[in-house]
């Protein structure tokens, strides 16, 4: 299971989260709005704060992927955006998609 931690009252991080919820198929991942229930992320040691200011993804494997990463994290499980997550975590790109993120 993949769980995303994301900020429910941006409203902006609140759509695109809500258009992946509608196309991941089910079982993949728990989507955790941290603003209502922060205690699933602050559990493992990270702050609400930090959560507000960039989204976390934490792995099958226990790893957590922060910002971009997380993105990528979520588009390497959604079958049409795949190519979206290798180009962007490309050694061109990634460098970059992080700076602006």
């Amino acid at each position: 299971m993949i769980t995303v931690f994301y900020d429910g009252k941006c409203g902006l991080c609140r759509r695109e989260i809500e258009h992946y919820i509608r196309i991941a198929p089910q079982g993949i991942f728990a989507w955790v709005d941290i603003t209502i229930t922060p205690e699933p992320f602050t559990t493992l040691g990270y702050s609400v704060p930090a959560g507000l200011k960039a989204l976390h993804v934490r792995d099958a494997a226990d790893i957590m992927h922060v910002g971009v990463d997380g993105f990528i994290a979520i588009w390497q499980q959604l079958s049409r955006w795949r190519i979206l997550a290798w180009l962007v975590g490309s050694p061109i790109i990634r460098p970059m998609a992080q700076r602006l993120y």
